[in-house]
């Protein structure tokens, strides 16, 4: 059975998280309903902090895109890190939380001059300049306020992760970044070097998402870190931080082999100290950007079983009250999860079901063949390692409210983000004037 943090299978044969049975939490907040296990969130945050600190100059970026809320990106500065964003909406959010703007790196492939704006205003520390045509769009912005604006380029560097191809950024045929292979990531530095306003601190790269090889992580940063020792060669000009971006992969379900913070962090670090040493260049600053691997094993959706149909000799369907509005992720690239019965999680299976939605979609499943114990309408179902994307690729499809989400540690719960109702669903709508129906 996959159990992380504080889960566990209580006295009354319930599934508990952070000191609290799943069954009470369905009763007082109803579902589906996103759950966070505030110890298991702080702890990944501690394990990626400490193991890159103890190898050297590091700072760990938490990726808001996996989750983002004030709640989330309050306990992310208590635990020390800083915060990787990638719109205008992300920056706000960090803001409206009262997270340092020194702290937070900006990224994207098309900011727009009301999101740079934003961040000039606020002073943030990064700016990951994307392409020649932000480089410039920047340039201007800052001239026009007498600010210079500390940044990094985004490199492409033509390495391609074993990971889905609708979640790989670090190839050449990418949307992301200054190509590496084909020189344009040179012609970038030069231009960036040469551009009014614009400090240029180092360099970033992304490979992908979901990674469980290191030699992944390995390949991209000797890559990265020749990169950085031809600009000091060619152009006499030092840079002073590398950024590895995130990627780093989680437990799913069977199959996925997540390895440790500890491993990755040697990964990154010795190969920058390795090709500083040889090319007698100074050490810089490493940079990692982990999301999906703090949040997402710390996070799991409850979800009220419903209605059964079985094809004889083919396959028997559960349907939950939820589904791809609040988790796209299956239906998107064939997602995998687990899941249990949380108020029979005691019992052993005796059946293999499918998960389907409740959206109006086919395609809407969250789980085939899964073998359960023998469900009924009302049963918990706990799908684990949600924390990450589920939220925040979120939808109304269907007109369905998006679920509320609470955090729990130590026999505790909060709401942290509340759930939508049906008047939330058109408080954006409005009827013109001449579509009016007459009294």
């Amino acid at each position: 059975m996959y159990l992380t943090g504080t889960m566990q299978i209580n006295e009354s044969g319930h599934l508990e998280i952070g000191g609290m049975d799943v069954v009470d939490l369905a009763s007082d907040y109803g579902t589906p309903l996103w759950v966070i296990d505030e110890q298991g969130f702080r702890q990944n945050c501690r394990a990626f902090r400490e193991a890159f600190n103890r190898q050297g100059d590091s700072l760990v970026l938490y990726a808001s895109k996996a989750l983002t809320s004030l709640a989330i990106i309050h306990m992310v500065h208590e635990e020390g890190l800083g915060l990787d964003v990638v719109s205008g909406g992300e920056l706000y959010t960090a803001l409206q939380a009262g997270f340092p703007p020194r702290l937070i790196y900006f990224h994207g492939n098309n900011k727009n001059t009301d999101e740079i704006t934003l961040a000039i205003d606020n002073s943030v520390g990064r700016i990951v300049v994307d392409n020649f045509y932000e480089l410039s769009l920047l340039s201007d912005l800052c001239r026009a306020k007498n600010y210079t604006q500390d940044i990094l380029l985004r490199i492409t560097p033509g390495v391609e992760a074993h990971t889905h191809e609708f979640i790989q950024t670090g190839q050449i045929d990418s949307k992301f970044g200054f190509t590496l292979p084909d020189g344009q990531a040179m012609e970038g530095v030069k231009t960036a070097l040469n551009t009014p306003n614009i400090n240029l601190v180092g360099l970033h790269c992304h490979i992908g998402s979901q990674v469980f090889e290191m030699d992944s992580f390995r390949q991209a940063t000797a890559l990265m870190m020749d990169f950085m020792v031809e600009i000091h060669n060619k152009l006499g000009y030092q840079l002073d931080e590398i950024d590895m971006g995130g990627g780093f992969g989680i437990y799913y379900s069977a199959g996925d082999e997540p390895t440790y913070a500890e491993n990755w962090a040697d990964a990154v670090m010795s190969t920058v100290e390795e090709k500083a040493r040889q090319a007698n260049i100074n050490i810089p600053r490493v940079i990692v950007e982990p999301g999906r691997s703090i949040v997402g094993p710390a996070g799991v959706t409850i979800y009220s079983i419903g209605s059964c149909k079985e094809v004889n000799n083919v396959r028997k369907y559960l349907a939950v009250d939820g589904g791809m509005a609040d988790n796209i992720r299956p239906a998107l690239y064939d997602a995998k999860y687990t899941a249990i019965l949380a108020n029979k999680a005691n019992l052993p299976p005796q059946e293999t079901v499918s998960i389907a939605g409740k959206c109006c979609e086919s395609g809407d499943m969250i789980i085939w063949d899964i073998e359960l114990p023998v469900a009924e309408a009302g049963d918990l179902l706990v799908v684990f390692a949600t924390g990450a994307y589920n939220y925040s690729m979120s939808s109304n499809y269907n007109r369905l409210p998006r679920p509320a989400m609470i955090l729990v540690n130590d026999g505790n719960s909060d709401l942290i983000i509340k759930r939508e109702t049906y008047a939330d669903l058109t408080s954006n709508d409005l009827i013109p004037p001449r579509l009016k129906l007459p009294r």
